[in-house]
Parts: C-alpha cells; sequence; structure tokens
C-alpha cells in the first residue's frame, strides 16, 4: 500500500512542478523518499516481503524520478542532456527485459553496485534541483557537477545492465536461426 501511494504522488509531483509550487514539489519529493525507507524497512524486518512488491518498488521509484527529470527539463532547471540519458537508460532496459521475455529466456534484473551509486546520485541531484528552486538557493555549481555526476554514472549503469543482458541472452543460444 505504500508503494502505490509513491505511485500516486508522482502525477501530483509533476503538478506541482510544472505550476512552479516548488516548496511543495519539495516536500512531497522528501515524503516519497521517506516512504521508501518506511517501506523497505517494514518489508525487511517485519517479513511483509511479496513478490508484488519487489516489482512495484523499483517502478515506483522510477517513475518518480523519471517523472522528475522529465518536468524539471521542460522548465530547463536540468541540462537536457542529462535529462535524455536518464530516461533513455530506464527505456533501453524495460525494452531489453521485455524483449528477454518475448524470446522466452527471461532475465531476473539485479539491482548493480553501479547502478545503486547511480540512483543515489540521481536522488541527490533531484533533491538539489527542488531544494533550490524551492528556498532559492544558489546552487548551480553544485548542481552542474552532480549533473556531469549523473550522466556518467548513467551511462556506466546502462553499460553494465547492457553487458550483464547480453551475456544472458547468449547463454544457451547456438548461434543457428
Amino acid at each position: 500500500m505504500i508503494t502505490i501511494g509513491r505511485i500516486l504522488l508522482v502525477p501530483l509531483t509533476v503538478w506541482l512542478i510544472i505550476t512552479g509550487q516548488f516548496p511543495a514539489a519539495f516536500l512531497v519529493f522528501i515524503v516519497a523518499g521517506i516512504s521508501d525507507a518506511v517501506d523497505g524497512f517494514i518489508a525487511k524486518h517485519f517479513g511483509q516481503t511479496t513478490e508484488l512488491g519487489a516489482y512495484l518498488d523499483p517502478i515506483a521509484d522510477k517513475l518518480l524520478l523519471v517523472s522528475i527529470y522529465i518536468s524539471l527539463g521542460f522548465l530547463n532547471e536540468l541540462p537536457p542532456w542529462v535529462v535524455i540519458l536518464v530516461v533513455s537508460r530506464d527505456i533501453l532496459i524495460i525494452g531489453a527485459v521485455l524483449l528477454s521475455w518475448l524470446v522466452d529466456k527471461p532475465v531476473k534484473v539485479q539491482p548493480l553496485v553501479v547502478s545503486k551509486i547511480n540512483t543515489v546520485a540521481q536522488i541527490v541531484l533531484a533533491c538539489l534541483v527542488l531544494a533550490a528552486l524551492a528556498f532559492g538557493l544558489a546552487l548551480n555549481s553544485v548542481i552542474l557537477l552532480c549533473a556531469i555526476a549523473v550522466g556518467i554514472l548513467t551511462v556506466l549503469s546502462g553499460a553494465a545492465y547492457m553487458r550483464e543482458w547480453l551475456r544472458h541472452m547468449a547463454n544457451g543460444l547456438t548461434g543457428s536461426p
């Protein structure tokens, strides 16, 4: 239920960003982050993990981050190249997973270390931009450095996932049509 609540926060967050209500958008983003932590704590410490939750949790995280990146990119608050890299990486991963299902070689996506670092960097960048907009902070240099780090980590993470996916897809194939 907490994860579904986080998913429902996505359209609200987008609306708050595109209408310029940055303090509220920042607050909703923080609430979503806290709810993610609480959800994970409850699932792990009270044995409340479910298969549905295992699928929905990363979807909720990606929906929120990608939506924020697109919204901030639309307002020119994030460099377009960062938005394109972040969105493209997620589309490529989703496409690869779907393709593996279609060819009857389903792949289980396991978070890689570089991907976890990338997600933290993406969250930090979104938080910095929203905080700067919400509270009038002059963080342009910090935001630019963080955007560069997110860009590099996004490319590395996407390449690592593609390498793992290609290994999985090649495993057991004979090479004949």
